[in-house]
């Protein structure tokens, strides 16, 4: 017995010695190092170590990255969507400030993309279905059980289909932050069975997750009505663009700088494309052309109709899904942009619109009065005698140069992607605490 109590006693003097030397290697380590500003820990954790009996002294602590896995969307770069732009601006914010990024994608979206890291973000792509109705749940259902394996310290998962998978997540042991960004259930392209899906993935997302983000005051008044839960307030945000790419990218279209009138969306029911066509024919604008960019994941009957539509006007253009210079060319010299849309969560390509200077005309649902334009900037949905009015009105006279600067300013200031990303950082970090 004399020999194990020896042992012991020496055993537990090395480790303490060797405790004490490594103590006294860090801190001179640490105190010589210079620091990445991403890996400093906030303030109060310095003022709680002055009053502690810690023997810490260095005047910063450094803190681990955020290990965080996002789910819910087809991919990025360049996959058209307004969770796919808003992810995309988003995430290598998040790796500036600090986080270890993984973004699980759809296949089918990335096929030809071989790189696995973009802009400091890891993209790993898995495989999803090519049908409407199960793509995003199978996506999502995969996703969870991979991150089960890889164990992030936080899963955030976008929009409330794919957070039907957040109860599993929880039941894998995972921290969950879920992004609400619009009750899509009230979509005109869903049948029953997929709106009570969404329902219930709502439901299960902003009841289950450990951590709430909403993209407008109408998505929290939302949460709180209907599920009595907190969500911190996020806005969707905009990269303040430089206004001089050439306008040579037109001509492709036949387009003329400050002649047409833009829409930027998907091809889908609730975007409203069919009232915007029949507004443009009834203004009669002459001179002007009605361009609208954008393609669908699946096409059908309504896709079908816009073609059908815009044939009987050689005025109106479909351009197809654009990106780069050519789609920053087309907002530039835009006279004007029109979303008559019935559902949205806070619109990118309407923030979009306003970061180019553009005058905007949108449709009066509670997603784009929030914006807090002024009242001849908006008309009753579907209302189309009113939009040709607008329509009217707004290119008899063309906004000047001071006016769009003005508009630049205004939505730079409250939209701004630096400022959604620290809040969205902040948010992760007070869900693992």
């Amino acid at each position: 017995m004399s020999f194990f109590k020896i042992s012991l006693k020496d055993i537990k003097k090395y480790f303490l010695k060797t405790w004490a030397l490594q103590l006294a290697n860090n801190h001179s380590r640490y105190a010589n190092a210079t620091t990445p500003a991403a890996f400093i820990t906030d303030v109060g954790f310095n003022e709680r170590l002055r009053h502690s009996d810690s023997w810490v002294r260095d005047d910063v602590s450094v803190a681990r990255p955020v290990r965080v896995m996002m789910l819910g969307l087809r991919g990025f770069p360049n996959v058209e969507g307004g969770i796919e732009t808003h992810t995309e601006h988003l995430a290598p914010l998040l790796v500036n400030l600090g986080c270890d990024l993984e973004v699980v994608i759809r296949s089918p979206y990335q096929k030809d993309i071989a790189a696995k890291t973009w802009h400091g973000v890891k993209l790993t792509k898995l495989w999803a279905p090519q049908s409407k109705g199960l793509e995003a749940l199978v996506h999502t259902f995969l996703g969870v059980l991979y991150a089960a394996i890889k164990r992030p310290d936080i899963l955030h998962i976008h929009a409330i289909g794919p957070a039907l998978m957040t109860p599993l997540a929880r039941l894998l042991g995972l921290r969950v932050v879920v992004t609400h960004h619009g009750p899509d259930y009230n979509r005109q392209k869903w049948g029953l069975f997929a709106r009570c899906a969404l329902l219930l993935g709502e439901w299960l997302g902003m009841r289950f997750s450990n951590g709430r983000i909403v993209i407008s005051n109408v998505i929290k008044d939302l949460v709180v009505r209907k599920h009595a839960m907190h969500a911190e307030l996020i806005h969707n945000g905009v990269v303040l663009p430089n206004l001089d790419t050439s306008a040579s990218y037109l001509e492709q279209f036949g387009l003329t700088k400050d002649k047409y009138i833009l829409l930027v969306s998907r091809l889908v029911p609730e975007k409203r494309h069919l009232d915007l066509i029949a507004a443009f024919n009834q203004a009669d604008l002459l001179g002007y052309k009605l361009v609208l960019v954008g393609q669908s994941d699946n096409p059908d009957d309504y896709v079908q109709s816009i073609i059908d539509a815009a044939s009987k006007n050689p005025n109106i253009v479909l351009t197809g899904f654009q990106t780069g210079n050519t789609l920053r060319s087309i907002y530039t010299h835009a006279a004007l942009f029109v979303l008559p849309s019935s559902h949205e969560g806070l619109s990118i390509s309407l923030l979009e619109a306003l970061s180019y200077g553009l005058p905007v005309i949108a449709s009066d649902i509670p997603a784009n009065l929030e914006l807090g334009l002024n009242s001849m900037s908006y008309f009753e949905l579907g209302n189309v005698s009113e939009l040709a009015s607008l329509l009217s009105q707004n290119t008899v006279k063309l906004a000047s140069a001071e006016e769009r600067m003005h508009i630049r300013a205004w939505i730079n200031t409250r939209y701004n992607w630096k400022t959604i990303a620290e809040k969205t950082f902040k948010e992760y970090r007070s869900t693992m605490h």
